[in-house]
């Protein structure tokens, strides 16, 4: 397989063993650590070589749209899998008005493609009010190795609570966008004595979200991944998730998988 996407910082060529094309762009506002735009005539070159027998968009949009009309071109059958709630986004925003235009998208671009997957039933049933044809549901699990009570670890734990382990230690894991509403956080930390608050993940609202917690039992631990992710799930007593916009929330089945 080869993967077509988004540039991330410098960009990468290569993802366990599988090629990365990086698609330049502009910046979104909340996702300025992306840059988005159209694949060009390069890719549409690397595709028609690659003769690939599907070609799976993960939702659409900037970079997806002129991939599916590469895909189309070239005769390659195309699946799309919902993972933007474009509508509840425009809501949260305040941007109400815009629902039945990010609806309509949405069903035009799904509809497109020659099957489309949703993440959870209420999805499905969204994409099908909404005038999807052919869709399903994509079940999603996580590797019970990797996420298991098993990666418990007293160092982890130690650092997670800022040096108080035997304090009850809430544990957040996600990005720290507006959206994912952390700062409500505050007021569990303030209220629940001796609670320590470990947050672990990255975002545009993390330097806001230091100085509202200024003062609080909270420690920011930023992005992790692979035996430390496993380990600070395992070594933590609660999972706290406050987030308004969620298409699946997997990080929630994580922490189920751990043990929280």
């Amino acid at each position: 397989p080869i993967v077509v996407a988004p540039r991330l910082g410098d960009g990468i060529d290569e993802y366990r063993g599988v090629r990365v094309i990086s698609v330049n762009g502009m910046t979104l506002p909340l996702y300025p650590e992306l840059r988005v735009g159209p694949p060009g005539y390069n890719t549409y070159k690397e595709l028609k070589a690659f003769q690939p027998d599907i070609a799976h968009f993960i939702h659409p949009v900037m970079v997806g749209i002129p991939g599916m009309v590469m895909a189309k071109r070239l005769g390659i059958p195309t699946l799309a899998s919902f993972h933007l709630d474009l509508a509840r986004l425009a809501q949260h925003y305040h941007l109400s008005f815009m629902t039945p235009i990010t609806d309509l998208l949405t069903k035009l671009v799904f509809n497109w493609a020659d099957y489309s997957l949703a993440p959870s039933n209420a999805v499905l049933r969204y994409m099908q009010s909404i005038g999807v044809n052919e869709v399903g549901l994509w079940k999603r699990g996580v590797d019970a190795d990797k996420f298991n009570p098993g990666h418990k670890s007293e160092a982890m734990r130690y650092q997670l609570s800022d040096g108080h382990p035997d304090a009850p230690l809430l544990l957040y894991v996600g990005r720290l966008g507006q959206e994912k509403q952390v700062d409500k956080l505050k007021t569990v930390v303030e209220r629940l004595p001796d609670v320590r608050l470990a947050i672990v993940g990255d975002g545009p609202e993390r330097e806001n979200l230091e100085a509202h917690f200024a003062g609080t039992r909270t420690k920011f631990l930023g992005y992790m991944k692979g035996e430390p992710l496993s380990q600070a799930y395992a070594s933590s007593d609660v999972f706290v998730f406050p987030s308004a916009l969620e298409t699946f929330g997997l990080v929630v089945v994580e922490a189920m998988a751990a043990g929280l």
